[in-house]
């Protein structure tokens, strides 16, 4: 008896699969106008039913669950793609903080916080919000309730003074090395 209890959830997911899944593959692929994303929506949409859909109370509304769930996946991943847009490494390269990649290797991810923390307050602040919780600009202007012109110049300069204490931190790391 407890076997086919134990199925029974994966019929029913099973079953909700064949049901929709051509109906949220078409919907996702008329949003994001790829195959690839278009599968990976739909993917999602299922993953997160498999997570959350026991927490929906009326199972009359599962395929509006599902197609809202798809929509607000789509959503959220293009403003992810807007607040961090794919480009070439050659166009941004004189963006690029002058670290050896040899020197990243050397770092662990204690010694980096601990550099934030050595960051003067008004550059911190924004830098924690951009690089470790992940706002984008507008966000992070509407909590520090300043405009986007000073975040985006304190998120520079935190970003310089950060270089020089990363640099600083582990050069002090080789004299260490080396006095061993």
């Amino acid at each position: 008896m407890s076997g086919k209890a134990d199925r029974l959830p994966e019929l029913e997911f099973e079953g909700l699969v064949n049901r929709y899944y051509a109906g949220l593959y078409q919907f996702a692929y008329s949003l994001s106008h790829s195959e690839a994303d278009a599968c990976d929506l739909t993917q999602q949409t299922f993953y997160l039913w498999a997570r959350k859909g026991d927490q929906l109370r009326d199972r009359s509304k599962v395929k509006t669950w599902l197609f809202t769930t798809l929509y607000r996946e789509f959503l959220k991943g293009r403003r992810r793609a807007s607040r961090f847009p794919h480009v070439e490494l050659g166009e941004v390269e004189n963006e690029l903080p002058g670290l050896s990649a040899n020197l990243v290797d050397r770092l662990d991810a204690a010694a980096i916080i601990a550099c934030v923390r050595e960051v003067e307050e008004p550059y911190r602040a924004p830098i924690i919000l951009f690089y470790l919780e992940d706002h984008s600009y507008a966000e992070i202007a509407q909590i520090l309730d300043v405009p986007m012109g000073t975040v985006m110049s304190r998120l520079s300069r935190g970003r310089r003074r950060l270089q020089q204490l990363i640099l600083k931190t582990t050069s002090s790391d080789k004299e260490r090395t080396i006095e061993r």
